[in-house]
């Protein structure tokens, strides 16, 4: 394996997304991005963070060399795009509906009367929509819960542990509540194909370590009753 003063330095592409990746005391940090920093800091590779709206994030991570966008949910349809340093997460995609609404939801086909919101760039967007669903776009997440409660979608569609930070702070817990879990994905950090081989091995041994000397889970402590500001 090459030294990793050989390997070229890779720029990190990323979005906000609490609590995965968000602003702490002035500074990028979440339980993703503190489990990249370590990885980096293991790997003596060097770096640089970017936060870009989602679509150019990924955009970039897909088309230049030595770049890499996190967190990116590792579906079917992705897996040949990139090379791919995982788990950083393991996400549940939940439907949310009003609390005060039935829903006879056992699987996601039974979901397919009903307008589904997502937000711009996500992949639950385009996995609906690859799929036939109805689907309602909003430019960012936060909006969803919103539109619920005006009953301009039936269900939204997101990741469940950012969901319930959105609703926590919207003051919707009550309100919002999950219907059905249609499905559990792998998160990673996504690096494009022209990357060094080398230098996704040494990523992955980095990550390795990690899990088992425990420290994600200490990272995953860290945030475990993270809730946003009021």
């Amino acid at each position: 394996m090459l030294r990793a003063e050989a390997l070229p330095p890779l720029t990190l592409t990323t979005e906000s997304y609490p609590p995965n990746q968000m602003m702490v005391n002035g500074q990028l940090a979440g339980v993703v991005t503190d489990k990249v920093r370590e990885m980096m800091a293991r790997t003596h590779i060097d770096y640089r963070i970017v936060v870009l709206p989602w679509l150019r994030a990924y955009s970039l991570a897909q088309t230049q060399a030595n770049y890499c966008v996190f967190n990116t949910a590792h579906t079917p349809d992705r897996d040949k795009l990139f090379k791919w340093v995982e788990p950083t997460t393991y996400a549940d995609w939940t439907l949310f509906g009003l609390a005060s609404r039935k829903f006879d939801i056992d699987n996601l086909e039974d979901a397919r009367r009903y307008v589904i919101g997502t937000y711009n760039g996500d992949i639950r967007d385009s996995y609906l929509k690859e799929r036939g669903f109805i689907v309602d776009t909003a430019i960012e997440e936060s909006a969803n819960p919103r539109k619920l409660v005006a009953q301009r979608i039936d269900l939204w569609a997101a990741n469940r542990l950012v969901a319930a930070d959105l609703l926590r702070k919207a003051g919707l817990t009550k309100q919002v509540v999950p219907v059905h879990t249609f499905f559990r994905v792998t998160g990673g950090l996504a690096c494009s194909l022209a990357t060094p081989d080398a230098t996704i091995t040494s990523l992955r041994q980095a990550l390795a370590s990690m899990i088992s000397d425990g420290t994600t889970a200490k990272i995953e402590q860290r945030y475990a009753n993270w809730q946003p500001d009021p």
